[in-house]
C-alpha cells in the first residue's frame, strides 16, 4: 500500500502498455489476486474494472480492446440493455501479480452471478456510490456484506462517483461506517481524503473538482489533475484538515494490531514508525479484520490512469490475501467418502470448479473455471461431478471429459494459456457435459466440491413455443440454459401440462427468454402461469353409468352405479366394491375401477384432478357377449361425468408454507400483504440483528408474483421461501370466476 515503495520517480509501478495482446500469466498461486466487485445497481462497478484495465495497461483506452468492444460487459444482451446481467473475469498485471478482476451485476435478479464470483473470489471490493445517498449502500448490498463476514472474507469499499454534483466522499464514507461496520465501525475506515479545487489544496470543498489524494499515513500527496499520479509534499494548511481523520485510521489499525504495545506507545506521545503501520495494516486487511475506504473516479479523456486507481491497486496486491491464505471449500468422493482438506498446491491433487458456463457460437460451450488444487493442463482427461441439484434440472452425473484449450477471457476475446496453476482462474473449451457447480478432478482420483448456496428461484414464467420450429428446438435450447444458470429451475408440469422456467425475478426471466432467443435460436412466448388445482365432491351422490352400443357383430354393454361421497383432506380416492348378487361379474370389476380413476384424473368440472373422494359400486348389469374391459372402463368414467352433474363441485387451490425473511422495519407491512393474500399468518421469530422471521400459509394462487413484490414492499431486504402444504376448498367467489372464466374460453 502507501508506504511501500511502488518504483519510478512520479511514485508509481511500470504499466504494460499493450497487454491486450497477450494473456496474464501467473506461475505461483502467491502471485495471484482474486477479487470479486460488489455493489448496488449504477455503482460504477463496471466502469472501475475498465479503469483499472486502463491503469494497468491491459487496454489502451478506457473499457475497449483492440476490436473495440467492451472489456466487461460485452455480452450483447448487456449491450442492449445497458446494464451487467452476468459475472465478468478481467484479468490484469500489476507488477508481476496478476489481478482476476471478477465484475459481477448490481441488480437483485442475477445474484447467482453475485453467488458464483463470490465463490471464485478471495476478497471483495465494495462499489458504493457517492451521488447515490443511502442507495448506495443499499439492502442487498447490507446482506452480501453479512455474508462475506460470515466466512471472513476481506472487503474493501470504494467510493465511486466523486465527480457528480452533491456527492460527499466524507457523508458516505460515515454512512458506510454505520450500516456495514455494525458493532465495529471503526473497522471501516479511509485510507486517503479527495483534495478538491484546481490546485489541489482544498480537502472539504465538494463544491470543487477532485484532483488528488492525500495519505491519512504517509501524509503525501498524490495528485491526478495531469492524467497520471504524481506524488508531492502537502502544501501549508493541508495536513490540520487530515489530522482527526489520521488519528482515527491509527487507532483503527493499532486496535487490529497483534502488538499489544502499540497503543501504549502511540498514547504516550511516540511518532509510530510507518513501516509498521502499514504492515499491520495489510495483515488486518487480509484477515478480514479491517476494511478500508478508498476513493476512485474515472481517468479523463486521453488520461490513462483515473483518481484512486494505483492506490486501489496498491492495496489489492499488497493487502488482499493470496490464494494460499483462503480455506479451499470442503470436498468428498463422489459417493460421499470423506478427503482430506484441499491445500492451494500446483503440484496437490486437481481439483477445481466450474463457476460459470456460458455458450459461443463459434467455440460452443466454454467454462469459467476456479483451480483450488493442482494444474489443469489442456488435452488432458478428467473426471466431471456434478452432484445435489437434480431438483433444478441438473442431473447428477460422473463423467470423464477431455480438456481442451485453456484460454485467459478479456472482453469478447479468449487468449490462450498453457497451463493454469492453484488459485488461478481461466476459460476451458468443450466441456460437453460440465455445467456451472460441478466439480473437475483427476480420473484416477475423483473429488466432489461442497455446493455453494444458492437462493431458490420463486418466479414461474410459462412458456410455450411460438411455432412447430420453434417446438422441435426448445428442448435442447432450454436444457443449455438451465446447464448454464443453477439459479433457474426447469419445471414439466404433469397436471396444467405447461413447461415453467422458475426465475428469480422479471429481469432475470426478460434475459433467459431474449437468450433463448438469440444464442439459441428458439423463440418463445410468455403465457399464464396456471397452478395445480383439484377438484372434489362437496356432497354425496348416487349416478349411474350406462355404455350400450349395438351395430353389426358384438356390441358393448355395461351399466354400472356408483355412489360418489367426499373424504377428508388427503385421503386421495378410495374405491369400494359392494356389489351383491354378481351384478357386475368379478373380472369387469376392476375395469369400472380403472375407467373411474382415469376420468377423476382427468377432472370432471374444470379438467383439474379429482381427489379425496370415496367411490363405491353398488349395482349394475352386464351381458355375457358384448360386455368387455373396455365398455366396462367407458362406464365407470360415464358414472363419474353423470355423478359431476348432478352434485356440488368444490376446488381445490394448493397453500404454500412461506417463510419471510425481512427487517424489522418491514414486519407490519409484510404481514399486512400476507393477509391481504388470503394468508394466516402463523407466527413471527428473531432471525438475528434486526432481521424477523415471518412464518405464514398462503394459497399459491396469490404468490406467483411475491418474489417481485416483496423486493418492492422491504427496499430489496426481504427474502422468502415457500414450500407446498396441502390443497384446500377455494372460496366460493373466487371458484365461480375461474368457472365462469373457463366457460368463456370455450
Amino acid at each position: 500500500m502507501e508506504a511501500r515503495p511502488v518504483g519510478g520517480a512520479a511514485g508509481r509501478r511500470d504499466v504494460h502498455p499493450g497487454a491486450a495482446g497477450r494473456a496474464p500469466a501467473a506461475g505461483r498461486p502467491e502471485k495471484v489476486r482474486n477479487v470479486v466487485l460488489v455493489g448496488h445497481s449504477g455503482a460504477g462497478k463496471t466502469t472501475l474494472v475498465e479503469a483499472l484495465a486502463l491503469a494497468t495497461g491491459a487496454v489502451n483506452r478506457a473499457g475497449r480492446v483492440e476490436d473495440g468492444g467492451s472489456i466487461s460487459d460485452h455480452d450483447e444482451i448487456e449491450q442492449r440493455q445497458q446494464r451487467s446481467v452476468q459475472l465478468s473475469l478481467v484479468p490484469v498485471l500489476w507488477g508481476d501479480i496478476k489481478i482476476n478482476l471478477l465484475d459481477t451485476p448490481g441488480y437483485a435478479d442475477f445474484v447467482g452471478e453475485l453467488r458464483a464470483g463470490l465463490r471464485a473470489a478471495d476478497a471483495a471490493l465494495f462499489v458504493v456510490s457517492a451521488a447515490q445517498d443511502a442507495a448506495g449502500v443499499g439492502g442487498a448490498t447490507r446482506l452480501v456484506w453479512d455474508e462475506c463476514a460470515a466466512v471472513g472474507m476481506p472487503r474493501a469499499v470504494v467510493v465511486t462517483h466523486l465527480e457528480a454534483a452533491r456527492s460527499d466522499f466524507d457523508e458516505m464514507t460515515a454512512l458506510c461506517a454505520r450500516v456495514l461496520g455494525g458493532d465495529s465501525p471503526d473497522a471501516l475506515l479511509p485510507l486517503y481524503l479527495p483534495l478538491h479545487g484546481t490546485h489541489g489544496t482544498q480537502v472539504t470543498d465538494g463544491h470543487a473538482p477532485v484532483t488528488g489524494l492525500i495519505g491519512l499515513l504517509s501524509q503525501r500527496v498524490f495528485d491526478y489533475s495531469s492524467g497520471e499520479r504524481t506524488e508531492r509534499a502537502p502544501q501549508d494548511g493541508e495536513l490540520p484538515l487530515i489530522e482527526e481523520a489520521r488519528n482515527r485510521l491509527i487507532e483503527g489499525i493499532i486496535a487490529e494490531s497483534e502488538d499489544e504495545t502499540l497503543m501504549d506507545r502511540y498514547l504516550g506521545g511516540e511518532e509510530l514508525d510507518l513501516k509498521t503501520l502499514t504492515e499491520d495494516l495489510e495483515r488486518a486487511v487480509a484477515r478480514g479484520r479491517f476494511h478500508p475506504v478508498l476513493a476512485a473516479a474515472p481517468a479523463a479523456e486521453g488520461a490513462r490512469q483515473g483518481l484512486g486507481t494505483l492506490e486501489l491497486l496498491e492495496l489489492v496486491t499488497g493487502g488482499f490475501p493470496t490464494p494460499l491464505e483462503r480455506e479451499a471449500p470442503p470436498v468428498s468422493t463422489p459417493q460421499g467418502g470423506s478427503c482430506p482438506p484441499l491445500t492451494c498446491d500446483p503440484e496437490g491433487p486437481l481439483a477445481a470448479e466450474v463457476v460459470k458456463t456460458s455458450s459461443d457460437p463459434y467455440v460452443g460451450r466454454i467454462s469459467l473455471v476456479r483451480v483450488f488444487s493442482g494444474t489443469l493442463r489442456p488435452d488432458e482427461t478428467v473426471h466431471v461431478s456434478g452432484h445435489g441439484m437434480e431438483d433444478r434440472g441438473h442431473a447428477d452425473h460422473d463423467v470423464d471429459e477431455r480438456v481442451g484449450a485453456l484460454s485467459s477471457p478479456f472482453g469478447k476475446q479468449q487468449r490462450g494459456v498453457a497451463s493454469v496453476v492453484a488459485g488461478d482462474l481461466a476459460c476451458v473449451a468443450k466441456l460437453t457435459r460440465a455445467e456451472t457447480g460441478d466439480t473437475l478432478s483427476a480420473k484416477d482420483r475423483p473429488l466432489l466440491m461442497e455446493p455453494w448456496v444458492m437462493p431458490d428461484p420463486l418466479l414461474p414464467v410459462a412458456i410455450q413455443a411460438h411455432s412447430k420450429a420453434d417446438e422441435d428446438k426448445l428442448s435442447q435450447g432450454l436444457a443449455r440454459l438451465v446447464a448454464e444458470d443453477p439459479t433457474m429451475r426447469l419445471e414439466q408440469n404433469p397436471d396444467t401440462r405447461q413447461v415453467v422456467l422458475w426465475c428469480l425475478g422479471e429481469a432475470h426471466a426478460d434475459v433467459a427468454l431474449e437468450r433463448l432467443r438469440s444464442r439459441y435460436g428458439v423463440q418463445v412466448d410468455a403465457v399464464p402461469h396456471r397452478v395445480s388445482l383439484r377438484e372434489t365432491f362437496g356432497e354425496k351422490i348416487t349416478a349411474r353409468g350406462r355404455h350400450v352400443k349395438q351395430s353389426g357383430g358384438h356390441g358393448q354393454f355395461a351399466i354400472c352405479e356408483i355412489q360418489v361421497e367426499p373424504m377428508p383432506t388427503g385421503s386421495g380416492i378410495e374405491f369400494v366394491d359392494k356389489v351383491i348378487g354378481g351384478a357386475v361379474p368379478r373380472q369387469f370389476i376392476p375395469s369400472v375401477e380403472k375407467g373411474v380413476r382415469a376420468q377423476a384424473a382427468r377432472g370432471v368440472a374444470l379438467g383439474h384432478p379429482v381427489v379425496d373422494i370415496r367411490v363405491t359400486l353398488v349395482d349394475g348389469k352386464a351381458h355375457s357377449v358384448d360386455s368387455s374391459d373396455a365398455a366396462f372402463q367407458t362406464a365407470g368414467a360415464l358414472a363419474m361425468r353423470e355423478a359431476a352433474a348432478g352434485a356440488r363441485i368444490d376446488l381445490l387451490e394448493p397453500v404454500a408454507e412461506v417463510g419471510v425473511m425481512v427487517s424489522d422495519d418491514f414486519v407490519g407491512p409484510v404481514m399486512s400483504d400476507l393477509s391481504g393474500r388470503r394468508g394466516r399468518v402463523l407466527g413471527t421469530e428473531p432471525a438475528g440483528p434486526g432481521r424477523t422471521l415471518v412464518r405464514a400459509e398462503v394459497p399459491e394462487i396469490e404468490i406467483g408474483r411475491y418474489a417481485v413484490d416483496l423486493r418492492s414492499l422491504s427496499h430489496g431486504t426481504g427474502r422468502f421461501s415457500r414450500a407446498y402444504a396441502r390443497h384446500e376448498p377455494m372460496p366460493p367467489p373466487l371458484a365461480t370466476k375461474l368457472r365462469e372464466a373457463a366457460d368463456s374460453a370455450k
